[in-house]
């Protein structure tokens, strides 16, 4: 029942982008078919969710901030439909521990490396976490650049503009051989800016990692390393 009532939802929102937003999806084929996956994508919007959903081929679970979703009914929805709330400001080891599992599990995670929604469309650095995600399972991580969805509903809008909404997908990235040379915040940084660039070719936009980058672990970075 649980997959057939994910399924209609699915179809729902995929009619919805379409007729709507002229929603479309490029590169579905390179995110591999089986096995632990990890979707890394750019955050503009909470369409994000929805749109990157439908675009993928498997069904996934998203990382994403507790108080993303306040009201009880859509907070136990979401958390059906496979969100996994990670606590801002503290030390979650139990939001990316269940995010790793599901990778070691076979299952598709998605992270916004950003750690939250953009205020100007810009792309930002994206934050260790992801390489601790990474490190903890050695799974591949797939880049996607998520276009159209800041315009449609920015950070302060309060209606939805039906403008046209793409998602792209780039091929894996395989960190293995990273993982023999580096290791700590070292890997995390490299993992969080390789995938970044990789994002922002994607996107054809600015490399946020040109300008600026990271200097200190998120809170998850510490968290699953403070033993």
């Amino acid at each position: 029942m649980s997959a057939v009532c994910y399924a209609c939802l699915r179809l729902l929102i995929k009619a919805v982008g379409r007729l709507c937003f002229r929603f479309q999806s490029v590169g579905q084929d390179l995110v591999p078919k089986q096995g632990g996956v990890l979707i890394a994508a750019n955050h503009a919007s909470y369409l994000d969710i929805p749109f990157l959903g439908i675009a993928l081929r498997r069904r996934a679970a998203f990382l994403g901030r507790q108080d993303l979703f306040p009201i009880p009914g859509i907070h136990w929805l979401c958390r059906w439909l496979g969100w996994i709330p990670i606590r801002q400001n503290r030390l979650d080891r139990e939001g990316f521990a269940k995010a790793i599992n599901l990778i070691k599990e076979g299952q598709v995670v998605v992270i916004y490396p950003e750690g939250t929604r953009t205020l100007d469309g810009t792309l930002r650095p994206g934050k260790p976490g992801l390489g601790v995600i990474v490190a903890e399972t050695g799974c591949r991580v797939v880049p996607a650049y998520i276009a159209g969805t800041y315009e449609a509903l920015p950070t302060e809008a309060t209606w939805v503009r039906f403008h046209p909404i793409k998602v792209v997908f780039g091929p894996p990235i395989d960190f293995s051989a990273d993982a023999t040379r580096l290791a700590g915040k070292e890997f995390f940084r490299h993992v969080s800016r390789t995938v970044m660039a990789r994002i922002a070719e994607l996107g054809q936009v600015p490399d946020p990692g040109v300008t600026s980058e990271p200097t200190e672990p998120d809170p998850a970075s510490r968290s699953l390393n403070a033993e």
